[in-house]
């Protein structure tokens, strides 16, 4: 009782119906990929591996207060990631050959979460973030015709769906919030395009998924 109270910053927060803010973060990108059964026989592909690659994103935050605990947040971010496939052949004569491929992404997500924080201790809450999103892929090779470029590639839709949960911590500091926020997205749908090449027919589905790391300043 000796000990005199601390003042809790931006007391007036929760008071505001909506507030905004910008989001700066690191990603890592991968696939869920499931493929065709092995035919020991026929089969050349003796194996297929995903390897995450790193990438930044940067987003604008809307967020609606809907009760003291309860948020609706729109997120729309630009997104930067890539991510490798290693096929590994083996040839008629049993000799072993890879065939690396990049599959670069540049995403415009659009995510409508819902958020769960808990009561501030002092300047601290804890929250909880779950949704769906809605991707565009700006860098898509949707369009590009295998037949007319030297190298096969990959093709994946444009559009994907996917959903989304994370867990994160807001600090309410003397101007503004900072928040530190972990997150998975999985898309809901399958995203290869199947062209009748030697890297697409093994394959029998491809989901992106990603982590994100990001930091939110909201005032």
């Amino acid at each position: 009782m000796a000990q005199s109270p601390k003042v809790n910053n931006l007391q007036k927060f929760d008071q505001k119906r909506i507030h905004f803010g910008f989001a700066l973060g690191i990603n890592s990108g991968g696939f869920a990929l499931q493929r065709k059964a092995y035919n020991l026989t026929t089969d050349s592909l003796q194996s297929l591996d995903v390897v995450n690659q790193s990438g930044f994103n940067l987003g604008i935050v809307s967020d609606l207060h809907i009760t003291k605990s309860f948020n609706l947040r729109f997120v729309p971010t630009l997104v930067f990631g890539q991510r490798n496939m290693e096929f590994n052949f083996i040839n008629f004569k049993g000799e072993r050959y890879t065939e690396l491929r990049q599959i670069e992404s540049t995403y415009l997500d659009f995510p409508l979460l819902f958020k769960y924080r808990s009561a501030r201790l002092n300047n601290f809450a804890a929250y909880f973030i779950a949704g769906g999103k809605f991707s565009l892929d700006l860098a898509s090779n949707e369009n590009v015709d295998n037949n007319d470029i030297e190298e096969s590639i990959i093709k994946l839709k444009r559009n994907t769906y996917s959903a989304e949960v994370g867990i994160g911590t807001d600090f309410f500091l003397p101007f503004f919030k900072l928040g530190l926020e972990i997150k998975m997205s999985y898309s809901l749908d399958d995203a290869l395009i199947r062209d009748n090449t030697e890297l697409s027919n093994p394959i029998e589905e491809i989901r992106p998924k990603m982590f994100f790391f990001t930091i939110l300043f909201e005032g």
